[in-house]
C-alpha cells in the first residue's frame, strides 16, 4: 500500500473527516529528505493498513493548506484524528518514530492493555496476571505475582480463573497468543483483559519481571 497524495481540493473529505486517524506529510518533489522518507511511510502505511490512512501533501501544489497548518518545513507530519490536529514533528523520520505518532489514536482490541496500564491495574488489584507461556518458560521469568496456565490448558481452567479473585489479565511472549485467548473467553463470558505485547513490551517499558533463583 502506498500513501496517497492529498490536495487542498479533497483535504476535507479524506484527512478531516476520516474516521481513522491519519497521518499527513508535507513535503515537496525538490526535498531530498522527503525521498528518504518514502519506503518509511510505505512500509507504515502497509503495517497500518485498516488502523489509519497515510497521505501525503505538496506543499507547492497546496500551499494554502500548508500555510493554515503552519508547516514552514519538510518533510513534517501531522497526525490528525476526528477532524483535528492531535499531534506532529518534522524532519526526516524513521518508521518505528512515524508509527508513535499515530499509536495513541490507532484502534485497540477489546480488553486490550498496555504495560502501565496493566502495571498500574496490578497495583490497584483491580486484575490478576495470567501467564500463557509454558510452565518452564514462566519458572525462568514471569511478571510479579502472576499465575501460571498455560494457553492449551485454558479452556479446561476455567475454574481457576473464576477463582482469581479478580478479572484475568493474559499474557504471553508477543501479546498475539493472548489475544486470541481473550477474543474466545470474552466470547464464552468470561471477563479477561490481555496484555498488548507481552512480555516483550512489558519488559521494553522497563516493567520488573520476578526470576526465580
Amino acid at each position: 500500500m502506498v500513501p496517497s497524495a492529498v490536495s487542498e481540493q479533497n483535504f476535507e473529505r479524506e484527512v478531516l473527516m476520516s474516521e481513522l486517524p491519519v497521518l499527513v506529510e508535507f513535503s515537496a518533489e525538490w526535498c531530498a529528505p522527503c525521498k528518504l522518507v518514502a519506503p518509511e511511510l510505505k512500509a507504515l502505511a502497509q503495517e497500518l493498513a485498516d488502523k489509519a490512512k497515510i497521505v501525503t501533501v505538496d506543499i507547492d501544489r497546496s500551499p494554502m493548506l500548508a500555510r493554515q497548518l503552519g508547516v514552514q518545513s519538510v518533510p513534517t507530519f501531522v497526525v490528525f484524528h476526528q477532524g483535528r490536529p492531535v499531534g506532529g514533528k518534522v524532519g526526516a523520520l524513521k518508521r518505528p518514530q512515524l508509527r508513535e505518532l499515530v499509536e495513541p489514536f490507532l484502534p485497540r482490541a477489546e480488553g486490550a492493555l498496555k504495560p502501565d496500564e496493566l502495571a498500574q491495574l496490578l497495583r490497584a488489584g483491580r486484575v490478576a496476571a495470567v501467564d500463557t507461556r509454558d510452565a518452564a518458560v514462566f519458572g525462568r521469568a514471569h511478571i510479579p505475582g502472576a499465575k501460571n496456565l498455560p494457553g492449551e490448558e485454558l479452556a479446561g481452567r476455567l475454574a481457576e480463573l473464576y477463582m482469581l479473585g479478580a478479572p484475568a489479565a493474559l499474557y504471553c511472549r508477543s501479546g498475539d497468543k493472548a489475544k486470541e485467548l481473550n477474543a474466545k473467553l470474552l466470547e464464552q463470558g468470561v471477563e479477561t483483559v490481555y496484555l498488548e505485547g507481552g512480555v516483550l513490551a512489558w519488559e521494553a517499558a522497563g516493567l520488573p519481571m520476578e526470576r526465580p533463583d
